[in-house]
């Protein structure tokens, strides 16, 4: 295991070289553009990058490196120059191989990330605050279950010609989950859905889905426009926190004039009896010895950063030790470079020397990470490079927290590791997330799809399938009114925070007056049509069944969706189309 993480640390060391030493200076950090070779045809280039396969395979090299749309911003490989100058034409279906390979470990590294450092720190942060349950769960939590929806967009969002992916992204996710998730929870597990959460989630959402609608019939996002994205989302935590103090008060009312063993009924519960601490993965509590010994720094050290636990490994399933052995490099990576703080733990997770680690390690990740490592190699004064004075400094603090802390009690500023665990994760995730986009458009450039399309389909799926898996597994455990509700009211974050954070941050670092959105063509709207009419349908099929779903209604919602993505295919390729006079 040692070897193949090793492996990929080299890698990403030589992928991030690769990308310094080709985009920016040695000492200065300024931006240096490539060369522009003359094409072998006598042309200029061309403004769409696909038309790049149509082309002699001899000229698309140079057609890549000379077409500004086809260059990537930002990210540490330039893929469409990979696959157009380092593959030869009769190795494109390898490199599409490889390209989709590394895309699906990419959706892997986001799951990870996510569930097992990303929101257990959020978690953390939320305790630390003291905020109930429900300001954590629409804020905190919601953040934490969208992370690779949000940072896809305001990936997608940075560059007008990747906007398309995050329209297709979060209306494709949430078509997904409004049909198949919550109608494959409805299959497994008929229940009595929640009827006043229900209809708030679900009128906020259309509203979310009308105010996008309208900004893409305008054609553009300007800054009051993002920063009501953004307030809207305020309004709805203050609807929750509302609608919850409410029902308790009248449930502490009932409870009042209630006679003694009346039973009470809880169908329009806003919460449900299951820990919201799902992301526990410490498999060693279970075979935790009687008696403590203490430890040496250098097992503490060891054992911190083992992420497989032989025990749970001999009693799981073929499927899940493959799925381990991929993940093993990624967790070993995100244990030494991201802390997490767990508040339900007597330490707090505190391990004293791999914490003091993470003071120098984490640091250096949040300037290699940040910009894809422009801001890290910068050299200040020509001299000295900003990634050394930031492990010069983190040395120094671990240092520090090393001689004034002991192994057994945690420092009373621990939790203040919690805050650094959120920022490593989150532009690990981030990372990883340009990274998709890209790969993404350069699959789009091959296949000549259009970006509205890769986002409705691998962006959506990739990004949603740990919401399913979750979602699902909860039902079949027996709660499917929480999964049910997770459905409609965790994907309101996604697209209010995702499309208003994504245009805001545009117009700020870009200095525009506004965000340009160009759909691209019918299928857009054929998305954001399928979408409403997915929401209008469950808005009149679940009253109407009296908020009792049933499996009819959960195969009508998958017929929905099979029938949504045959159009949307047929209206991508050409087959339905508008006729133009």
């Amino acid at each position: 295991m040692a070897g193949s993480s090793g492996a990929l640390r080299r890698l990403c060391v030589l992928l991030m070289a690769e990308t310094v030493s080709g985009a920016w200076g040695p000492s200065t950090g300024t931006y240096i553009s490539p060369p522009f070779p003359a094409l072998a045809v006598n042309q200029t280039p061309m403004a769409d990058c696909r038309d790049v396969c149509g082309l002699n395979a001899s000229d698309r090299c140079d057609f890549v490196r000379a077409t500004p749309d086809c260059r990537s911003d930002g990210g540490y490989l330039d893929y469409l120059e990979g696959i157009f100058c380092h593959f030869s034409p009769s190795l494109l279906p390898l490199a599409v191989t490889l390209y989709v390979s590394w895309l699906l470990y990419l959706f892997l590294i986001l799951g990870v990330t996510a569930a097992k450092f990303f929101c257990p720190n959020l978690w953390a942060i939320s305790s630390s605050l003291k905020l109930s349950h429900n300001v954590a769960g629409v804020t905190f939590l919601a953040f934490g279950n969208g992370a690779p929806d949000i940072f896809s967009a305001l990936v997608a969002f940075s560059d007008p010609r990747t906007a398309g992916l995050a329209i297709g992204a979060l209306f494709g996710a949430g078509v997904l989950v409004t049909t198949v998730v919550a109608g494959g929870i409805a299959i497994l597990h008929p229940f009595l859905a929640a009827s006043r959460p229900f209809l708030r989630d679900i009128a906020f959402y259309m509203a979310s889905v009308f105010l996008t609608f309208t900004a893409l019939y305008l054609g553009r996002v300007t800054l009051a426009w993002a920063l009501g994205y953004l307030g809207f989302y305020v309004f709805y935590v203050v609807t929750v926190i509302l609608c919850t103090w409410i029902y308790r008060w009248q449930r502490r009312k009932s409870l009042v004039y209630s006679t003694p063993g009346t039973p009470e009924t809880q169908s329009d519960s806003e919460e449900d009896p299951v820990s919201s601490n799902t992301n526990s993965y410490d498999y060693g509590d279970e075979f935790r010895p009687l008696f403590n010994q203490e430890e040496s720094t250098v097992c503490i050290l060891v054992h911190a950063l083992n992420p497989l636990d032989l025990r749970a490994w001999r009693s799981k399933s073929a499927t899940w030790r493959a799925l381990k052995v991929l993940k093993l490099p990624v967790e070993f990576l995100l244990l030494l470079t991201v802390p997490v703080v767990d508040p339900d733990k007597d330490d707090r997770n505190w391990k004293r020397p791999l914490n003091c680690l993470h003071l120098v390690v984490s640091p250096l990740v949040l300037v290699l990470t940040l910009q894809s490592g422009a801001y890290g190699v910068y050299e200040i004064g020509g001299l000295f490079p900003v990634w050394a004075v930031v492990v010069i400094a983190g040395t120094a603090v671990a240092s520090v927290t090393f001689f004034a802390t002991s192994n057994e009690v945690p420092p009373r500023l621990h939790w203040l590791f919690a805050f650094l665990g959120f920022l490593t994760s989150a532009l690990w995730i981030n990372a990883a997330a340009t990274e998709v986009v890209h790969i993404l458009r350069s699959l789009g450039v091959v296949f000549r799809l259009s970006n509205t399309v890769l986002g409705l389909t691998l962006l959506a799926w990739g990004n949603s399938i740990g919401d399913a898996f979750s979602d699902l597994t909860l039902a079949r455990q027996g709660y499917p009114r929480m999964a049910f509700s997770a459905c409609f009211g965790g994907i309101i974050f996604n697209i209010l925070v995702g499309v208003g954070l994504g245009c805001l941050l545009q117009i700020a670092w870009g200095h525009v007056p506004e965000v340009k959105l160009q759909p691209e063509g019918l299928l857009v709207w054929v998305l954001a049509g399928a979408l409403g009419l997915s929401l209008v349908f469950s808005l009149l099929a679940v009253p109407l069944q009296c908020f009792r779903l049933r499996r009819t209604y959960g195969v009508c919602l998958l017929l929905f969706y099979l029938g949504f993505l045959a159009v949307a295919l047929l209206t991508e390729f050409g087959v339905i189309h508008l006729n133009r006079t």
